[in-house]
This record gives structure tokens, C-alpha cells and sequence, in this order.
């Protein structure tokens, strides 16, 4: 793999921009990349951002593009909420190659509640284990402690069945991680805001973390590129692929990529009520004019028409790729 810079990247602090450096990079060849919206509100350009990257990352490395919703929160999901996804992915000529391609397909055949049974046989191998402890502490009690957990539950032996309890993983036993990144594999070590995290939910489902694992094993990705807000997500969830012995998610490359933001210290996001998508296409907005406001939002005076171009733009000239430094454990 061979990278060149010209000069080092800078991020400016406390501002929107990016600055403008000559990049170019190979990137090594993937199976399977996925793009994994939640359908718990209408999406926003931060989602548009994010979708592009990834389809230029997979057209770069061969990977092909899975469409996982991310449904198994119920009471968030709507149906318009659904649309609203493959609509968006339309309008934006973002292509992919394995997933639903309707609503209706996803709810006959696609729908995380389909697989649901996998997802139970992944908390019975951590219960085997030994590797997770019933919790019933209440987000009010959680928000006493600055929402970090500090395993209050982990030694008094709930019941599994008891009404209103989640089930957590004891992350007491720290575990060699790595990270892969276009750098290689790097060391990294679970966060503190990770510490015994959440694997089966009170309502009885699984958890973000544990089912979005499972999916990307079970689908065989391989490469996957999200936000930088969801970097310490992915520690959780390396943490958990190491402790069941998912060795395909452990090997999986990563990319995390800069936010756009609403303000300095604030990100877009559905439940601050960004803008959404199909307010701008209802609004007459089109593809270029959404590309634009994405490229101003970045400081970037390049336009792009497609998704392609913006690609581009966004990986040749501007560091949206954010890799982590390794840690010490």
C-alpha cells in the first residue's frame, strides 16, 4: 500500500472547514462494505455525507454495497421513515448490490427482526461464557454517574427473566484489541463510556451493539466506514467479536470519517431536527445543489453533480479520514 502526502493535514479548531491538501492513496481490495441507516427519522446530509463516502470507498476497493436497516427498534421506526431511505438513495443514484430494494422487501425478507434468532444465540454463547450479569439500574441512576456505568448491578445476581432488566457484558478482563485501519492493525483500548455495555436490551432485543456485530458477520462485510462519533462503538463492538470469537468482524477494516456539523460543537442529527433530505428535494433542491451545501458546510469550494465527483473530491483533495493514533493498553 502506497500513500503520499505533500504536507500535513491540519483541522482547523472550532471550525467547519477542512484544509485543502494533495492526497492520493491506494486503498486494498474488500468483499463487502454496507451502508446501515436507522429508520427512526428522515435523513439529513450528514447521512448523505457519510453514504458517499462509502460508495466511493467500495467502488475504490471492489467492495460490494449491502443495504442493512437498521430496524429493530419498532417504536421508532415508521413507515415513512422506511421510504424515506430507499427514496433518498434514488434520488442520489447511490447504488447497492445486496439488501432490500422496497419496503415491502425489507419487511418480507430483510428486516432485522428476521434474524433475531441469530442474535439469541449470540447472547447464549456470552451467557455460557460466564460474560454477562442482569442489570436493572434506571437512566436516572445512570445519570448520576455522568452516564458512564459503574457496574453496580455486576455482583448482585439478578434474575436473567427478572421484568425490567437489560443484560450487560463484564468487560472486567481487558482484551488485546486491534483496529484495522489503511495504517494496519492498531492497538486500541475499550473507553471508559464503554464499560460494561448494554448487549440485550429491557424490551428483550438485542442491542445496537451486539446486533449490528452479528449482522456484519453474518453478511460477511468487511469494510466498513462510518463517523468518528462512532469510533468508541466500534471498540465496544471489537471488544464483544473477541469475546465470542468473530474472528471475520475482528479483521474488519474501519474508516471513520469527520462530522458535518450545525455549529462548532454540535453535529447534524435527526433528533436536533436537521434538515432533512426530502425537505430539500420537496424544496426544488437538486442533487448538485445538496452536494454543494455539503461541500460549503466542509469549506470546500469544488462542485460536484454526482455522487461520484463528490467522492472524490472529498478522498483526493480534502483528510475526511480520521485514523486513530495507536493506544497503549
Amino acid at each position: 500500500m502506497k500513500r503520499k502526502m505533500q504536507r500535513h493535514v491540519i483541522f482547523a479548531q472550532n471550525s467547519f472547514h477542512i484544509e485543502k491538501t494533495l492526497y492520493s492513496q491506494s486503498y486494498p481490495a474488500h468483499r463487502k462494505t454496507r451502508i446501515a441507516p436507522t429508520p427512526s427519522g428522515f435523513l439529513h446530509l450528514g447521512n448523505v455525507f457519510s453514504f458517499v463516502l462509502t460508495a466511493t470507498l467500495a467502488r475504490r476497493t471492489g467492495a460490494a454495497i449491502l443495504l442493512r436497516i437498521d430496524d429493530m427498534d419498532q417504536q421508532r421506526v415508521r413507515p415513512e421513515y422506511v421510504q424515506d431511505i430507499f427514496d433518498t438513495l434514488h434520488f442520489l443514484e447511490i447504488p447497492w448490490e445486496e439488501g432490500p430494494r422496497t419496503p415491502d422487501d425489507l419487511h418480507r425478507q430483510w428486516s432485522q427482526l428476521h434474524r433475531e434468532a441469530l442474535y439469541q444465540q449470540a447472547l447464549e454463547a456470552l451467557k455460557a461464557q460466564g460474560k454477562l450479569f442482569a442489570c436493572d439500574c434506571s437512566r436516572s441512576r445512570l445519570q448520576q454517574t455522568g452516564g458512564v456505568y459503574d457496574g453496580h448491578c455486576l455482583h448482585r445476581g439478578l434474575p436473567w427473566d427478572q421484568p425490567d432488566v437489560c443484560w450487560r457484558i463484564n468487560t472486567e478482563t481487558p482484551l488485546p484489541l486491534h483496529m484495522h485501519t489503511d495504517k494496519g492493525a492498531l492497538p486500541v483500548v475499550l473507553p471508559a463510556e464503554q464499560r460494561h455495555f448494554v448487549v440485550r436490551k429491557k424490551d428483550g432485543h438485542a442491542a445496537y451493539q451486539l446486533a449490528s456485530v452479528v449482522d456484519d458477520d453474518y453478511f460477511g462485510v468487511d469494510l466498513i466506514v462510518r463517523g468518528e462519533d462512532l469510533r468508541d462503538s466500534t471498540l465496544a463492538q471489537l471488544y464483544l467479536a473477541e469475546t465470542v470469537a468473530m474472528d471475520r468482524f475482528s479483521r474488519t477494516t474501519f474508516y471513520h470519517h469527520s462530522l458535518l456539523m450545525e455549529a462548532p460543537d454540535r453535529k447534524l442529527s435527526k433528533s436536533e431536527g436537521a434538515a432533512s433530505v426530502q425537505h430539500l428535494r420537496k424544496a426544488g433542491k437538486t442533487k448538485a445543489d445538496i452536494f454543494s451545501t455539503i461541500a460549503g458546510m466542509l469549506g470546500i469550494r469544488e462542485q460536484a453533480s454526482d455522487w461520484e465527483t463528490m467522492g472524490s473530491i472529498l478522498l483526493d483533495r480534502y483528510a475526511v479520514l480520521r485514523q486513530p493514533a495507536p493506544e497503549q493498553p
